[in-house]
């Protein structure tokens, strides 16, 4: 049972959506029960983090990017973040409950069949290689980190030290030093910088020898020594594991990131290959894929990951941290090409009888056909691409009267924009599969 002192739940019934369950694990700043959709029934995990605890750790950025990297990354074989809520005291994290628990405590006792170890590592490698694509480093896989669900399937879990390709510096290399000891990649503890694709491969080589072995590659009595051994890449195979796999091995905790094998290398060995089930899960084609047969004339520009944390409104934090007020922009993701958007917004410019001039490129101004309280009221909306089908629309008053201008969004601009805004879920999916039809 959950105590109300706990979280602010009305009995034990969250947002009158969730019945809460057992405590599964906590954090510093979080705790992760077991819920229950009280609608359909789905069980569920609910990741609680304390507000004032996370502002008091300056971590409200690190939360921002964990969500944005969580609704990024859908993927079979990572978990899976069905929405956010928020209190005045509490964040909310609504997630894919993985029932058989940790793999951690698969391997805890001992080394797995070399079948099943190749199962995991499938689905580990593909969630990795999707992440990539995306633009995200993980930067801390390991088994405590990777999930099974209930029909014994991978989950890759915990973005919490995730980076995005965004983050490099100059040099083309990432600079925060993190992840955990055992498993962090030699390049990674010199801080001298580090490619976050060939880091994460290396940890996905140390949890292969941890499934095949049994126990870490890397673990002297100290930290030094640990550290001095993954430098060197200082290990030896245990008699069982089969010559093909060694061979595997040895490319990936290759000290030399230049040298390492790449994912690409990975799925085309011989040990990876062997046995290859048919079956196993794989990503929808129509999300994987974020290429459209529609080609615009003007193309509006594109946004870097940090740029769209506040995806819709319903994703915007600020308003997690701050007092409601009057805003002076609005946002709106929504699945169409540019050029319907576009076409909408010049609509809805003339209901609300302003005057409707383009710009630049995905760069739209309204301006009102007569002078307000405060000046001629003028209204900027700018579409930005987030993939070739996917836009993110900002609006903000440049100038007037703030009050006409929440009028004109409340009654026009919302409205308007209303049936092509973002989608949650499988109306998502839906939407991404009649337009690729």
């Amino acid at each position: 049972m959950v105590k109300s002192e706990d979280m602010d739940v009305n009995g034990n019934i969250l947002m009158e959506k969730y019945e809460l369950g057992r405590l599964l694990g906590q954090g510093s700043f979080a705790k992760v029960y077991y819920a229950r959709d009280v609608t359909t029934g789905q069980s569920v995990a609910i990741k609680v983090i304390d507000k004032d605890k996370i502002s008091e750790d300056g971590l409200i950025d690190h939360i921002k990017r964990e969500i944005h990297i969580m609704k990024l990354v859908r993927h079979p074989n990572i978990v899976q973040l069905y929405e956010v809520m928020a209190t005045k005291t509490k964040i909310y994290f609504v997630l894919e409950y993985a029932k058989n628990g940790e793999l951690f405590d698969k391997v805890v006792t001992g080394k797995l069949k070399e079948q099943t170890a190749r199962k995991y590592f499938h689905q580990l490698i593909n969630a990795v290689d999707f992440c990539h694509s995306r633009g995200v480093y993980h930067r801390d896989l390991k088994p405590e980190n990777l999930l099974l669900d209930e029909d014994d399937n991978l989950k890759v879990s915990d973005f919490g030290l995730s980076a995005f390709a965004e983050s490099r510096r100059q040099d083309g290399l990432l600079h925060t030093t993190c992840g955990t000891p055992a498993y962090v990649a030699p390049e990674v503890i010199t801080r001298k910088g580090y490619d976050g694709d060939k880091a994460d491969v290396w940890s996905c080589g140390v949890i292969l020898f941890v499934l095949l072995a049994g126990y870490l590659p890397f673990n002297e009595s100290n930290i030094v020594d640990t550290y001095r051994k993954i430098w060197k890449s200082d290990f030896k195979f245990p008699n069982w594991i089969q010559p093909d796999a060694r061979r595997l091995l040895s490319k990936i905790l290759d000290p030399n990131p230049v040298k390492r094998a790449t994912i690409s290398k990975i799925k085309e060995s011989s040990w990876f290959k062997k046995e290859k089930k048919s079956n196993q899960p794989c990503l929808d084609n129509s999300l994987a894929s974020s290429t459209t047969n529609n080609q615009e004339s003007t193309r509006p520009p594109s946004m870097n990951a940090f740029d769209i944390i506040s995806l819709s409104h319903g994703f915007d934090l600020r308003t997690l941290f701050e007092e409601p007020r009057l805003q002076k922009e609005a946002r709106f993701t929504i699945w169409r090409p540019a050029s319907v958007i576009l076409s909408k917004l010049e609509e809805i410019g003339k209901n609300v009888r302003m005057k409707v001039s383009k710009r630049e490129a995905g760069l739209l101004k309204l301006e009102g056909e007569k002078e307000g309280r405060k000046g001629i009221l003028s209204i900027d909306a700018e579409i930005f691409a987030l993939t070739s089908c996917f836009h993110l629309v900002e609006v903000k008053k440049s100038n007037g009267d703030t009050l006409e201008y929440q009028k004109v969004l409340d009654e026009g601009l919302r409205p308007g924009l209303e049936d092509i805004v973002w989608l949650q879920g499988d109306e998502q999916e839906q939407k991404v599969s009649e337009q690729d039809q």
